[in-house]
């Protein structure tokens, strides 16, 4: 019926339809729910048979766990602390659902932290898809193209790096930066040098630093103050050791810390790696080489020490659970177009993330999260990388065959 539904549309969309400017978004849903009904009249170059939207659906798919972890880990903060603060409820349209029968505010009611962390996290997600939609379909008209599939990628993962208590036009105007000075003014997916999600988050981390950092927007309650891991380690003393972080590395690893929505968890980005590298679709040369890279990086710092800097003494091991760095390492790191493409270059592009992350991260404590600046960076090297590794792999040949 659907499929019949869509037969009868396509001529009003069609060269020569009333609706013609519009195809690129008939295209868009046409694509989405079927296979693409035409075929190449010539020899093609197909490699195998997952498409741009397949790929892009199955990195959505890994993200569901980071996704699930959203919602029930900032429901969780924001439930206990309304427990440390005394509060019994709390006000807004979001009240009005948690006073529905069988939800409480209690730290232990899981379907109840569910619920609310979703009252967060959902709005932040329609909101990114209606506002970058918005952009992708408007520059698919103008350019009349199709509507690029990257945004189902870049749309599940902004969400995630923002804290849960960000106003509503900022996630639109961020996701609009991200889109269109990120991505479609160099010619829209495939074209972009840089991850767009990440574009977007930087844009938000510079312009309004005092909504997107600090110490008092990681937790979904008015009122509270708190701060992230890496926050409360970069301002600790030298001298207080893993006890300015107040929490265990368990806890840490699976999510149970304050944080942006999303990243918090290293056990549901584990997940979302095994999924990526058992269909092909990331790259283990590039999750490996932010692992090295980083794991090295930090060791040697960490055998160095500081009497001045706490971040010096934070365990490597420490480093994989704390902040964006597993989130970063999984999902932005192996972005198929703003990463490097050869088989080398993928190794070198992602020793160079790992180290700058934790460059940014222990020498300049200002910037405590250090994998976001560290992958933008690592963006902008990955062409001239690939130049190097090529422009090496054609040395070796002709001296090898220059008999």
């Amino acid at each position: 019926m659907i499929r019949r539904l869509f037969d009868k549309m396509r001529p009003h969309f069609e060269e020569k339809g009333k609706l013609h400017p519009l195809f690129p978004l008939y295209e868009a849903f046409d694509t989405f729910l079927y296979t693409p009904g035409t075929v190449t009249p010539t020899a093609s170059h197909i490699r195998d048979a997952l498409d741009l939207k397949r790929l892009m659906t199955i990195v959505v798919i890994a993200l569901i766990p980071c996704m699930f972890m959203a919602m029930w880990n900032t429901g969780y903060q924001a439930h206990l602390a309304m427990q440390e603060m005394g509060k019994t409820a709390i006000d807004g349209w979001r009240g009005a659902v948690m006073s529905l029968p069988g939800l409480s505010y209690s730290p232990d009611a899981f379907f109840s932290c569910l619920i609310h962390g979703a009252l967060y996290f959902i709005p932040v997600y329609v909101i990114t898809l209606a506002a970058g939609g918005a952009w992708e379909v408007l520059f698919a008209i103008v350019r009349r193209h199709e509507v690029n599939e990257g945004f189902l990628v870049t749309s599940a993962l902004f969400p995630l790096t923002l804290p849960p208590d960000i106003p509503w036009w900022q996630v639109a105007l961020g996701i609009s930066f991200g889109v269109v000075i990120g991505k479609e003014i160099f010619g829209g997916t495939g074209r972009n040098f840089m991850n767009p999600a990440l574009v977007g988050r930087a844009f938000l981390y510079f312009a309004y630093p005092a909504q997107i950092s600090g110490d008092r927007v990681w937790v979904a309650v008015d009122g509270y103050s708190g701060a992230t891991s890496l926050g409360l380690m970069a301002a600790a003393d030298a001298g207080s050791g893993l006890d300015a972080l107040n929490v265990t590395w368990l806890q840490s690893f699976l999510g149970t810390i304050s944080g942006s929505m999303g990243e918090t968890s290293t056990l549901a980005c584990l997940i979302g790696a095994i999924i990526l590298v058992a269909t092909g679709v990331g790259s283990w040369r590039i999750m490996s080489g932010v692992l090295i890279g980083g794991m090295g990086f930090s060791t040697l710092l960490w055998a160095v020490g500081s009497d001045s800097n706490a971040m010096f003494n934070l365990p490597p091991w420490w480093h994989l659970v704390v902040g964006g760095y597993a989130f970063g390492l999984v999902f932005m790191a192996t972005d198929p177009v703003s990463a490097s493409m050869t088989r080398t270059g993928k190794w070198y592009y992602g020793v160079l993330i790992g180290v700058m992350t934790i460059l940014i991260r222990v020498i300049n404590p200002a910037y405590p999260e250090g994998i976001m600046l560290a992958i933008l960076l690592a963006n902008v090297f990955s062409p001239l990388i690939d130049y190097v590794v090529v422009r090496a792999h054609v040395r070796r040949r002709r001296a090898r065959y220059a008999a």
